[in-house]
């Protein structure tokens, strides 16, 4: 049952009799979508109305940077929907190249990520001359929501800290306030 929901299930034992400790790891949603989103913007009668409140992405490039695929694939499309340019790298090594081919707008990084972090990666953004990226806007998209971890993000070099599950339309307006859009 965990695996058919992307977790994993590990167990461990120091010996007989001594008891066993079992590990059950599920992935956090990336994204939050309330379930009448729809309906509550038709509800508001006139939809170009409604469309005015939607911020518009269009040819803005942006970099995704996340370890898990799934999340990359919905961040990809929710932004895509905005019209956003989005290009996907699973690993901080990658955003890097990336970032000097596709020359992205803004970079939404996750922060808890194998081998280099999210930290790890804006610091070296960061580090970069401005002609080649170091001074992108940067969210972190990111499970650690304690007070603590924003600090940290924003020490780091993130402009803004926003806490996984994310609303869709949270995301583009961060994106498109970020990019000087609204």
């Amino acid at each position: 049952m965990v695996e058919l929901h992307g977790g994993t299930v590990s167990a461990e034992s120091p010996g007989i009799g001594q008891g066993a400790t079992f590990i059950v790891n599920l992935p956090m949603k990336a994204v939050y979508v309330e379930a009448n989103t729809t309906e509550q913007l038709s509800s508001v009668g006139d939809t170009q109305e409604v469309n005015n409140y939607l911020p518009r992405l269009d040819d803005l490039r942006v970099l995704i940077v996340d370890d898990e695929a799934d999340a990359r694939h919905l961040l990809t499309m929710i932004l895509g929907q905005y019209g956003a340019q989005v290009m996907a790298a699973p690993s901080a090594s990658d955003a890097l190249l990336a970032l000097q081919e596709f020359r992205p707008h803004i970079l939404v990084s996750d922060i808890g990520m194998p081998q280099q972090d999210g930290y790890t990666l804006i610091r070296e953004v960061r580090a970069l001359p401005a002609d080649q990226g170091g001074r992108i806007p940067a969210v972190a998209l990111t499970a650690y929501a304690r007070a603590e971890d924003c600090t940290q993000a924003l020490l780091a070099g993130f402009q803004l800290h926003v806490p996984k599950p994310v609303n869709p339309a949270e995301l583009a307006a961060v994106v498109a306030n970020l990019t000087g859009r609204t």
